[in-house]
């Protein structure tokens, strides 16, 4: 994996376009080698603003290629932002829109992968490719989100344990990567079980690509057929320490899974988090593939707060020990 920039290509899919009036400008930036913060940071201090004016959808890994959405106020230093360039960034078109682009404003990333010196059974891959194209993957949260060697969860550690509370930003860092630990162990579960792709008595339903969620306390047939077209998934707890909103033996599996983390579970019990669902599956959508030699070309699209590094869990063995700890892509 990433052999070299090129080899991990990501472009945002914000799902509308400038309308071409407004306070704002809407920049498409074409970064390598660069990570988000770091590039919002240099639009800042060319357009004389404020970095807190520099608006974003979502942060996007240093080691690739991407083509990310920012947005400057119009009132900036720069009267012609297109062919701006910076330390490992260029923009590549602006257009005037009306609001600051805020973070999750965003449908999903399209991907563009190449996996190096492939010595597997292509047999074997080429049937797991198909299988993700149908079934969708297991929407564990990439190594990204635990920092640098797990540093994000060795933050919240301290900080539950009775260490001084972390600054904003490293506070917000480490209660997602609590909350992080314990939805990827309850998938954990669901997977080792079989039942990460099929509803459960007592799951809470998430409707596709959405923020909705219901509880279903039972299973009818119309939701198994939902649930097998990817319009429908089951979810897991972003875990909040109130009751939670599953129910049966689908509650007692996401409790005695957070349990094994308790440190974690004590301290966001005491955070006063807002209760969240995530699917515990995310549809694999556009999947192309081609094998050249020793090379595969991967191409697909995620919806919005899921992991590449999920998908090529499924295929190879080492994808989240290699990936860099970078972003929330």
């Amino acid at each position: 994996m990433r052999a070299l920039p090129e080899d991990f290509v990501v472009r945002e899919w914000l799902g509308f376009d400038a309308d071409g009036e407004g306070d704002h400008l809407l920049l498409k930036v074409r970064k390598r080698g660069a990570n988000t913060m770091w590039v919002a940071k240099q639009l800042a201090r060319i357009g004389k603003i404020h970095p807190r004016d520099v608006g974003f959808a979502g942060l996007k890994d240093r080691d690739a290629v991407a083509e990310q959405a920012f947005t400057v106020p119009g009132r900036s230093a720069v009267p012609n932002w297109l062919g701006v360039t910076g330390d490992g960034f260029e923009v590549i078109s602006a257009a005037r829109t009306r609001r600051k682009l805020k973070r999750g404003a965003l449908k999903g990333n399209d991907f563009e992968i190449v996996l190096r010196e492939f010595s597997g059974d292509t047999t074997l891959l080429e049937q797991r490719l198909q299988t993700l194209s149908t079934a969708g993957a297991p929407n564990y949260f990439g190594p990204q989100r635990f920092g640098h060697n797990g540093s994000n969860v060795s933050t919240a550690i301290a900080w539950f344990e009775g260490g001084p509370a972390p600054e904003r930003m490293d506070r917000g860092f480490a209660l997602s990567a609590a909350r992080s630990v314990i939805f990827n162990a309850v998938l954990a579960e669901r997977v080792n079980a079989g039942s990460w792709n099929q509803l459960l008595d007592g799951d809470v339903v998430n409707l596709n690509g959405s923020g909705s969620f219901f509880l279903a306390e039972t299973i009818d047939d119309t939701l198994r057929d939902r649930c097998q077209q990817l319009d429908v998934h089951p979810t897991g707890p972003m875990w909040h320490g109130d009751a939670l909103l599953s129910k049966g033996a689908t509650a007692t599996l996401e409790t005695e899974a957070a349990q094994r983390y308790a440190v974690l579970a004590a301290g966001l019990s005491k955070a006063r988090l807002e209760p969240e669902r995530r699917p515990l599956r995310v549809p694999v959508r556009e999947l192309k593939w081609r094998i050249e030699g020793a090379d595969v070309h991967l191409q697909f699209r995620l919806q919005r707060g899921s992991f590449a590094t999920a998908v090529l869990h499924e295929l190879i063995s080492n994808a989240f020990q290699a990936e860099t700890p970078e972003a929330d892509v």
